[in-house]
């Protein structure tokens, strides 16, 4: 009898455990297919967002930072207004002395400076350059004939012909600095003229000068605790 119940329970143990392994199969294989499942998702999402080029994500940071900047609409007498300064830069630019036409004013007195200041430069360098080629022969002349060109040059030394000539050679170099310079401040010069004009007022109604009479204290001597009042001028500025 022992035996018989024995062997019933090792069956149904048997049996129990049998079922309980396909028990386990099938929950591995849900999980299995969940996991396929999500990972179908992922990729899904995956395919439908595009990765960004380096042109875009630019072309998106500037649109994002011009909506974060206020816009400045202007009107027409402003925008008539910066017209009118750059044209007058721009115009001396290609021509000196017409930008100070443009503005107006002084002009009559500004061109005539101008183009004088020009001239000078001109003549200038013309004449260096011609001192400093005629040295330059003397030179030569010297040194590969071993006699003098020009008489005029007969008693000087070689070592003060070699300075001369270096000398003038400077102040032409200098002819050509000065006339860019010059240039540029024809350009500059029309730029703040139509910048005060325009957009600034300098009228005497805001700016005022004063000239009186006043006492200074003044020594009359070596000795400063000798000192007398002196007459004088005194300038003043009043800006409103």
């Amino acid at each position: 009898m022992y035996k018989i119940i024995s062997l019933f329970c090792s069956i149904f143990i048997f049996f129990a455990a049998q079922a309980q392994k396909v028990d386990t199969k099938d929950k591995v294989a849900l999980k299995t297919v969940t996991a396929t499942d999500s990972t179908k998702k992922v990729s899904a999402v995956q395919d439908t967002t595009k990765k960004e080029s380096r042109r875009e994500r630019k072309k998106r940071e500037k649109a994002e930072e011009e909506a974060k900047t206020p816009k400045i609409f202007k009107d027409s007498t402003r925008l008539a207004i910066e017209a009118k300064t750059v044209t007058a830069w721009k115009r001396s630019l290609v021509l000196p002395g017409w930008g100070q036409y443009t503005n107006k004013g002084l002009w009559w007195i500004k061109v005539p400076i101008i183009y004088g200041g020009f001239t000078s430069t001109v003549l200038v360098f013309d004449f260096n350059n011609r001192y400093y080629k005629e040295l330059l022969d003397e030179l030569d002349s010297r040194f590969r004939d071993n006699q003098n060109k020009y008489p005029q040059y007969a008693n000087a030394s070689d070592q003060g012909l070699i300075s001369a000539k270096d000398y003038a050679r400077r102040n032409r170099d200098l002819m050509v600095l000065l006339t860019v310079g010059l240039y540029g401040l024809n350009v500059v010069e029309a730029y703040v003229d139509s910048m005060l004009k325009n957009r600034w007022s300098v009228s005497s109604e805001k700016v005022a000068f004063t000239i009186r009479p006043t006492v200074l204290q003044g020594p009359s001597n070596n000795f400063a605790f000798n000192a007398v009042p002196t007459m004088g001028l005194k300038l003043s500025m009043k800006i409103k």
